[in-house]
This record gives C-alpha cells, structure tokens and sequence, in this order.
C-alpha cells in the first residue's frame, strides 16, 4: 500500500518502486485516499487467506496505520502477513531503527535482498489504551512501532501537526520552533501532573512529561540519531524517559544531553526518571495533557495504560 502524499517520494519515484517490487512477487499496489485507510487496508490483508506479504511505503504514520490494521484481531506473528516497510516520510523512524536505508530505492533494494535470503526478524511493539475505571475507558486501543508520548513532546506534535494542516513543510527547523512555543506556554512546565503506575512498585509522582520508547533511537535529526531510552529495544518490552521539572537550565541541560545522546549514554539527572524493559504500566494526569504515538497527535487524555508485546509481528529486514 501505498500514502500518494508521502514526503519524500515522487509519483514516479513510487512507480519505479512498484514495478521492482512487481518483478519479484505477485503485488496489489494500492494507493491510500483517506485518514484510516492503510489500517483499514492492514486489516483487510490480516484477514486475507492469501495476502503473505504486506508492503508499506510512506512515513511513520503510514506505517503505524498498516500495523493497527494488522494487528486489529491481536498478535499473531506465524498466522498474519508479514511486514515490510519502503521509508517515504520525513523521519522514517521505525524503518530506520530497523536497520533500513533512509533512501526508498536502497531500502526496497535491502527488502528484496532480505526476501530473497529469507531473513525475518519478529519485534515487539507498544499497545496504549483508555484505563479502566476512568473517563479514558472506553477509548480504543491503539499500536505503536517505536515510541509514544505524553505531556510536553505530544504538545510539540500537536503544534507541528497544526502548522503542516496550514501548509508548512515538516522541517526540523519548524520542530524546533514548535518546542521553543510549547516551552514557553506550557503551563505545568515546573509542577508535573503526571503519575507513573506501575505493579508492585511505588508510583513516580509529578512528572511534567513521558517519552515511552519501543525501540533506539527515539527519533533523528537529519542523520543524527537522537536516544531518550537508549537500551530500548524491538527485543525487549517498554523504556520509559520522564522529566520532572522543565524550567529553563534544566531544559537546556537536558536538550543539551539529547543532542548529545548516544546508545551508551542517554539524558540523566535529579530530574530524569529512566525506566527499562517495562511490561505494564499506567500514566495518570491530574488535568487533560495530549497524548502522541508514533509521531501522530491523538488528542488529550487523563490516563493512558501501555503494555509491552513482545514478538508481536514479523518485519522483513
């Protein structure tokens, strides 16, 4: 499947794809038309009896649709299609963490290598949904590849998401902005209202924001590789990145170390609250705070229970 306003890549660029793709396999190109469509497409393959291979070229929110279509029915990896991922946005997050080609002509050269070879690899993803017993229950659960946030990073989204509706490219620069303006009207910036459950430990009180990272790095800036939770892993379930005050010396001392993160190494201090391997756990917000995943702002919540799955589907690599 194919997102026709994918960032990077030209009509004709797809169509050279398309045709590489064609010579080796039997393929359906489809094109999406509407918000929803690739995960309407995802399920659509995932209860196919003859659909093996599901191939999707767009950026990060292509992907996370396709995957929600796949796993509607829940995590199968021997029973559903498998998964390859042709990077056409502007980030590329999970396809690069993968190990792909930013490039969309190396990555579906890499992928038809891989096929050919036969090499798979089954990764764990994140599930996020509405907690039981608050005014969240009933909102449906929802699939993430490489990270979710809540609080401070989901209001940047929000705010790029915005100025994009109005025209503007998807820039770093236009990222940037965005974070200086959240900053500066953040409200809670000095006094968290966030509450990390979680069983059997005590909970982690007054947090201003939540990075939940699936997966190393959390996202890049240009070629450089930017780690929140740099032992975050496909292989393992959720790390969690929360901050407990963003007043300005600690944002810069923490921006700073993001800038300079590596996968040895990734923002500390008396303000930072790293978690690892997290299987479950809820995040409590005394006043509505956005909630993003996978690049994608959901809107607010009060309260969100995450779950790591491990070996939840296979990916071609």
């Amino acid at each position: 499947m194919v997102n026709p306003a994918a960032t990077t890549t030209s009509a004709r660029t797809r169509d050279v794809l398309i045709h590489a793709l064609a010579s080796e396999m039997k393929l359906e190109a489809v094109s999406t038309e509407y918000r929803g469509h690739a995960r309407d497409l995802g399920r659509r393959a995932a209860e196919s009896d003859d659909i093996d291979l599901v191939v999707a070229l767009g950026g990060d929110g292509t992907v996370n649709e396709v995957v929600n279509g796949l796993l509607h029915h829940g995590p199968d990896p021997e029973q559903l299609p498998r998964l390859a991922v042709v990077p056409g946005g502007s980030t590329n997050v999970f396809a690069r963490a993968l190990g792909l080609p930013n490039d969309a002509v190396e990555a579906t050269g890499a992928i038809l290598d891989a096929l050919r070879d036969r090499t798979e690899r089954t990764v764990g993803l994140g599930l996020a949904a509405g907690t039981p017993g608050t005014e969240d229950e009933g909102v449906p659960k929802r699939w993430f590849t490489f990270c979710a946030g809540f609080g401070f990073d989901a209001g940047v989204v929000g705010r790029v998401e915005q100025q994009r509706e109005r025209g503007r490219r998807s820039t770093h620069a236009l990222y940037i902005r965005q974070v200086l303006r959240q900053f500066l009207e953040e409200p809670h910036r000095r006094h968290g209202t966030i509450t990390l459950e979680q069983p059997g430990a005590e909970p982690v009180t007054d947090l201003v924001m939540s990075i939940v990272c699936n997966t190393a790095p959390w996202t890049y800036l240009g070629n450089r590789p930017v780690y929140a939770s740099p032992r975050a892993s496909f292989d393992t379930a959720l790390d969690v990145l929360g901050l407990s005050k963003l007043s300005t010396p600690a944002v810069a001392r923490y921006a700073s170390q993001l800038l300079m993160s590596s996968p040895e190494r990734g923002p500390h201090g008396k303000h930072a609250v790293t978690l690892h391997d997290q299987t479950d756990f809820t995040l409590h917000s005394k006043v509505p705070l956005p909630l993003q995943m996978d690049g994608d702002h959901l809107g607010l919540r009060t309260s969100v229970t995450f779950t790591g799955v491990r070996r939840a589907l296979r990916v071609i690599v």
